[in-house]
């Protein structure tokens, strides 16, 4: 039987929300408009237009592996984060909506600044520092992770992004020291890994079994990183300067205790896109 488009989709959608995919429908929206290499936002001809044999058997398999439990972002080897598409592997985190209110933030305050520096630190795939990257044109990042499997990533969509020339990536630790060699910044941008020991128990399994466990174990309380960036890695900001984190939806109160611990004091919460305040905004010290 011949199928379109949108046929495709339909019976995509009915898989998926029967084997309680939360997402079901923007995923079958994805996975067909990948495999047919349709626009996603423009879905009108969806009806009109035949896949051909080959087509349909590509999405029949990568539906297979998605109702086996594997993400589909990493199935299609890219997702969406802030209206731009990022390559992603099993070495980096998938971006999540949730993250997207941190850059608008740290977005605003970088426009406010001429030739920002920015420090994207846990970097990953590079998503929030490229989209502020993209966002900023006189902005300059530098970014850092302990995987090189995620720089490589990084690279990737800063070639794809256009934005090599003002992207500056390195192997680096933040639980260790800082390499004082990368100067100071203006902006902080930090999604460290954040789970705790008994979170990490009750992770779902397409978290647990298919994303790094190194890009998400924080330590026992899982606040072991922000300890150390607040003791060494805060050292590496300009007088003034605002850090942006990402934490869980129990941590921001505890996060923001690190760091006025350490004498800052102008420390705001900002909510996700739940309502859940899971934004802690540090400023430097004068």
């Amino acid at each position: 039987m011949t199928m379109t488009i949108n046929d495709l989709y339909i019976e995509l959608r009915r898989r998926f929300r029967a084997a309680d995919i939360s997402m079901g429908e923007l995923e079958a929206r994805e996975l067909a408009a990948f495999v047919s290499g349709a626009d996603k936002h423009k879905t009108a001809d969806w009806g009109y237009r035949y896949l051909d044999p080959d087509t349909v058997q590509a999405a029949e398999d990568m539906a297979a592996r998605r109702l086996a439990g594997e993400p589909l972002a990493y199935i299609l080897g890219e997702w969406d984060f802030f209206g731009r598409t990022f390559v992603v592997n099993k070495s980096v985190l998938i971006p999540r909506p949730d993250t997207e209110p941190l850059c608008q933030l740290a977005i605003e305050d970088a426009k406010t600044l001429e030739s920002p520096k920015v420090l994207d630190l846990c970097c990953g795939s590079g998503c929030i520092g490229l989209t502020l990257a993209a966002e900023v044109p006189d902005a300059r990042i530098a970014a850092v992770d302990l995987s090189e499997d995620a720089l490589i990533v990084a690279r990737e969509n800063a070639r794809r992004l256009g934005v090599t020339a003002r992207y500056f990536s390195v192997c680096g630790d933040a639980l260790g020291l800082p390499d004082e060699h990368l100067g100071t910044f203006d902006i902080m941008l930090c999604n460290p890994p954040y789970i705790t020991a008994a979170e990490m128990e009750e992770l779902d399994a397409s978290v647990s079994e298919y994303e790094p466990r190194m890009a998400l174990y924080g330590g026992e309380d899982g606040l072991d990183f922000y300890r150390n960036i607040a003791r060494h890695w805060a050292k590496m900001m300009n007088p003034g300067g605002r850090m942006y984190f990402e934490c869980g939806y129990r941590q921001a109160a505890d996060v923001a205790d690190i760091f006025s611990a350490r004498g800052m004091r102008d420390i705001f919460l900002a909510e996700d896109l739940s309502g859940v305040q899971r934004i802690v905004v540090v400023k430097a010290k004068m």
